[in-house]
């Protein structure tokens, strides 16, 4: 199975991909069908508190990744979903408050 592997590059790809897809569930199931994603990411730079309530799930899903990786001794690939979601909480504190 392809979540066996213990790979940092591997780790940084599904810490990438994670909050991504969590990203496109939370589109389908608050904007659309009435806003298309665009105007989804314009309401995000109108107002600030949309990007936490959109964080927190993204962040969520990429815990519950890291913790399925430590838990089954893959520290490589638990390194670099850590590693991203760390960019990924830095990237959006940035964009929220600058």
């Amino acid at each position: 199975m392809i979540f066996k592997k213990d790979n940092l590059v591997f780790g940084l790809i599904i810490g990438l991909l994670g909050p991504l897809l969590s990203l496109i569930i939370y589109y389908f199931i608050k904007f659309y069908p009435l806003y298309s994603m665009g105007e989804m990411f314009a309401a995000f730079q109108q107002n600030k508190r949309l990007v936490t309530a959109v964080s927190i799930p993204c962040l969520f899903l990429n815990i519950l990744i890291f913790t399925l990786y430590i838990n089954s001794r893959k520290d490589r690939t638990a390194k670099g979903v850590f590693a991203m979601t760390l960019l990924y909480a830095l990237a959006a504190l940035l964009f929220k408050f600058v």
